[in-house]
């Protein structure tokens, strides 16, 4: 039934594509729609080809609301005129040099399957990537964007709270694993935290982004991932000190004081589960990623260019290939693996070679890089808080990518890829935005209510 749902959901995405070119006003609800559908993913998606119990990043051909409506949304402003090229700016550039340098993998796999489905994930990424990034340089509509995350991080708080009447102690919220969540809500938490900073609560956009960085920080927290909540002050500390150059530094700190006034007291309300989780962790979890960080080495040591195939660690794991017994001989001891290494760089060069992953760490470089240089070039205008967060934010996730692989989940590249499209339109739209700091008709948002 599922199947053949998805099936009509396909065939009526020309329609709605043409209804949205003739009906601008329901291309802004069904941005809106995306985002919701971000939140409600696990429920809207299906895997064609299903291989749920492989151990990879990906198990099937997977196809989602976000997925359709996205396609919908690109085609409409292609048909409007609005699409102008394919590939728009340096960033997309460099996602596609990752793309086809992860290609190559395809001749050391084997089973082309499994490769096929982390293929068909990236294809259809970019196509997200793109829609994002063309509907903000089409209609200049950032507060769809910035509101849609904000609902974004308040929506998954919603089933944060479900997680904790049910019992479940490392909440995951909206997300299929608890670290996938800390990642994302890292991210936003940093955005919406510059937010808070540089435009207070006079605003009915700083009030929604107010709320919104207090749900993801709590569910960071909820997430009990040692490496997120390790990793926090860092995000938060940049932000707080790109901050200061940006607006007043009486400004800052008069916001600052209550927010960490607030927050340790409600460190002090989670702290002895926090501490528990740190001092009982198990002593193999620690074993775990070394072992496996060896088995990886072991890869990229036999497949230093090409990699042993994109989304076949969990295969190349097992008999008959000698990875596991190498990295065994070299630890003195017996392995036997079928996770997979935690850490997305050595992950990236073991299935697909060190060319790809250079090519990864260049994409997420420039992005860092431009979030530097927007600082200075947004200084002074309603959207200076967009990089600071994002510096925090990105800083701090690309520190915890050493320790975890749940970047690679398509949920989680959803929202990075949604943030890098952010960033290429303001890198491209800076100096209108200086001009007029309140594009496409939204001045309401900015404008204090008297609170």
């Amino acid at each position: 039934m599922k199947y053949f749902v998805f099936a009509v959901a396909a065939l009526g995405v020309p329609p709605l594509a043409f209804l949205l070119y003739m009906n601008r006003r329901w291309q802004k609800y069904t941005f809106m729609a995306i985002v919701a559908g971000l939140v409600l993913y696990n429920g809207t998606s299906i895997n064609f080809l299903s291989m749920e119990e492989y151990r990879g990043t990906s198990r099937g051909m997977e196809v989602s609301v976000v997925h359709l409506l996205s396609l919908a949304l690109l085609l409409s402003l292609k048909l409007q005129g609005r699409l102008k090229k394919m590939v728009p700016e340096t960033g997309f550039w460099l996602y596609i040099a990752y793309f086809l340098l992860c290609l190559p993998s395809l001749t050391a796999a084997c089973n082309l399957e499994v490769s096929w489905f982390e293929v068909w994930k990236m294809v259809l990424l970019y196509f997200f990537y793109l829609t994002v990034y063309t509907y903000l340089k089409a209609t200049d509509d950032i507060f769809s964007v910035l509101k849609g995350l904000a609902v974004y991080a308040i929506a998954n708080m919603a089933f944060v709270v479900k997680d904790r009447l049910a019992g479940v102690y490392q909440a995951h919220g909206a997300f299929p694993h608890q670290n996938s969540m800390a990642i994302a809500m890292q991210l936003l938490g940093a955005l919406f935290f510059a937010s808070f900073l540089l435009h207070g609560l006079r605003t009915r956009f700083g009030k929604l982004g107010f709320v919104a960085f207090c749900c993801a920080a709590l569910a960071t927290l909820r997430s009990f991932s040692r490496g997120a909540i390790a990793l926090m002050p860092v995000a938060y500390g940049l932000v707080t000190l790109f901050s200061l150059g940006q607006t007043f530094k009486r400004r800052v700190f008069s916001r600052l004081a209550p927010v960490a006034l607030a927050g340790m007291v409600g460190a002090a309300l989670m702290l002895p589960k926090i501490i528990e989780r740190f001092v009982n962790a198990p002593e193999a979890s620690g074993n775990t990623r070394v072992e496996l960080a060896y088995c990886a080495a072991e890869m990229i040591r036999d497949e230093p260019l090409r990699g042993v195939g994109i989304n076949n660690w969990s295969l190349k794991m097992q008999y008959p290939y000698h990875y596991q017994e190498d990295a065994g001989a070299k630890l003195g001891m017996e392995l036997n693996y079928t996770g997979i290494v935690e850490t997305v760089y050595l992950l990236v060069a073991a299935e697909c070679g060190i060319p790809a992953l250079v090519a990864m760490l260049l994409w997420f470089g420039w992005y860092w890089l431009s979030c530097l240089r927007l600082m200075k070039r947004l200084k002074g205008t309603d959207w200076g808080f967009v990089p600071v967060g994002l510096i925090g934010g990105l800083t701090a996730v690309f520190m915890q990518c050493c320790l975890e692989w749940v970047l690679r989940q398509q949920v989680n590249l959803f929202l990075l890829v949604f943030l890098f499209a952010l960033v290429s339109y303001l890198n491209n739209s800076w100096q209108s935005l200086r001009g007029n700091s309140l594009p496409g008709g939204s001045r309401g948002m900015l404008r204090p209510t008297g609170m």
